[in-house]
């Protein structure tokens, strides 16, 4: 185990810049504005901040103060963020690891983290591992095995068991993340002594059969809302090298890719400011990272069923997922102990409302019995 900076060279830095000057946005196209999350003229304001405005080297300064490192796991490279509650903290103590999902990554979960490891009134406190997807960042990616649930799930299970020494722990993942976080309660539920999920899974196809009434009403209309959203994830999955050169070589056309998501996604209201979008990608940007940040979605098709997961869950139903019947979920999940609908936020749950998945996920943990944790 390795300590990490992240840190970026001048000659990037220029690169980027003289790439921004060069923009040449398209004219509009008819009303298609109207169905994206980002407008040429919000995009054309996001693109002038990043020339002129956005200070990388701040988030470079904030982000040496988060303790990160890189582990070799199976002959693997895994960046991870270590944060733990101080010494003097009063509670049990819990380990949980936390998995970000696509567009983003490892600094969006970071506020999450920090209010998990604070000192606070609850009778349990955490130690925190935020870990960097394969491809993600700073976290190279696959080269000799696929990117699917049980393969990456294997690798974060041993990153806390035989690299951090935990013997047991909760999971916790969101969107790509939320498949891995379900993996590894089902894989290894000698160690994860809960599950919680903002994200939580659909039943396989061999149990997603005889819905009750509730259940089919909600699958139509959530597939109903998706049928004009999945042109991207056919893209990802079909031709994700054609798409990886086009923003690759564009951060243009990088921003518009990730921020109409993230903005899409979102549910109602403004999450976010300018320079906090941009630290996204200019993240993407700057590991080169957005190719391999496909992988999951070109490995889909290897994917294998998701088997029964009996260990403690929690869930909490975010605005993307609304009116999501617990029976659905309980198809999946066969030892649910917390439900609860978010009342606000959406896809991007902890980033968007990290106070209230911080205040669910404890309460969630501190629901446990004593000899569960």
């Amino acid at each position: 185990m390795q300590p990490y900076r992240l840190t970026i060279d001048d000659d990037a830095l220029s690169d980027l810049r003289t790439r921004l000057e060069r923009t040449a946005l398209p004219q509009p196209i008819g009303d298609a504005a109207v169905e994206s999350g980002l407008s040429l003229e919000r995009l054309g304001g996001l693109l002038d901040r990043w020339r002129e405005g956005f200070d990388w080297r701040r988030v470079e300064r904030e982000l040496a103060a988060v303790p990160q490192f890189t582990a070799t796991v199976d002959g693997q490279v895994i960046h991870f963020a270590h944060m733990q509650a101080p010494a003097e903290a009063r509670g049990h103590r819990v380990p949980v690891i936390v998995f970000h999902g696509w567009p983003y990554s490892f600094i969006e979960m970071l506020p999450l983290a920090r209010l998990l490891t604070a000192d606070g009134d609850a009778d349990v406190v955490f130690d925190v591992v935020v870990a960097s997807l394969p491809g993600y960042g700073p976290s190279p990616a696959l080269v000799d095995r696929p990117f699917t649930g049980p393969i990456v799930a294997e690798l974060m299970h041993s990153l806390m068991v035989d690299t951090l020494g935990y013997d047991r722990y909760v999971c916790y993942g969101e969107d790509v993340g939320s498949t891995t976080s379900d993996w590894m309660a089902a894989l290894h539920p000698e160690s994860v002594l809960g599950l919680f999920a903002t994200h939580a899974a659909f039943p396989s196809e061999s149990r997603a059969h005889n819905l009750t009434a509730e259940e089919a009403g909600w699958v139509a209309d959530h597939d109903a809302a998706w049928k004009r959203s999945l042109a991207y994830a056919a893209m990802q999955s079909t031709r994700p090298e054609t798409l990886a050169v086009a923003l690759s070589d564009s951060p243009a056309g990088l921003a518009a890719w990730i921020v109409e998501k993230l903005l899409a996604w979102s549910g109602e209201g403004e999450w976010w400011n300018d320079d906090e979008l941009l630290t996204t990608v200019s993240l993407y940007w700057f590991t080169r990272s957005i190719g391999t940040s496909f992988a999951p979605y070109r490995d889909h098709r290897l994917q294998a069923e998701l088997p029964e997961i009996t260990v403690p869950a929690g869930v909490a139903v975010q605005h993307g997922e609304r009116g999501l019947p617990r029976s659905y979920a309980a198809r999946t999940y066969r030892d649910i102990r917390r439900w609860t609908d978010l009342d606000r936020g959406g896809h991007f749950t902890a980033w968007q409302t990290p106070q209230l998945v911080a205040a669910e996920l404890t309460a969630f943990v501190s629901g446990l019995r004593p000899d569960e944790r």
